[in-house]
């Protein structure tokens, strides 16, 4: 990886590959948004209840292959580690921070 990742990203990926929900939850802002799988998930309560469901099913850890910036946003190339076909795989976080939180959360092949 040849960029240096911010902080709050730095935080969140440490905390997914400990299943560490609490941690994972810490760098979003409260009005923040996650789009997984076609749904998106808006707000701190309903984000928990998606990594808690995410984290139960598919037990992931990501490694960070590469990593792009532009402004505020980031592009994360992930090998993604788990419970599901096809595992490892490679998947794209795509994040908007803002205020030194993740505002948006994106993720996709």
């Amino acid at each position: 990886m040849t960029v240096k990742l911010p902080q709050p990203l730095i935080d969140y990926f440490a905390a997914k590959n400990r299943h560490d929900i609490d941690a994972m939850l810490i760098p979003f802002s409260s009005d923040a948004t996650a789009k997984d799988e076609g749904e998106t998930h808006r707000g701190s309560i309903a984000i928990r209840d998606w990594m808690e469901a995410t984290t139960r099913k598919y037990q992931v850890t990501v490694e960070v292959a590469d990593a792009t910036a532009n402004g505020n946003a980031w592009r994360i190339a992930g090998i993604v580690s788990g419970n599901f076909p096809g595992s490892p795989a490679t998947l794209h976080y795509n994040f908007t921070l803002a205020d030194d939180r993740i505002r948006r959360l994106e993720i996709g092949a």
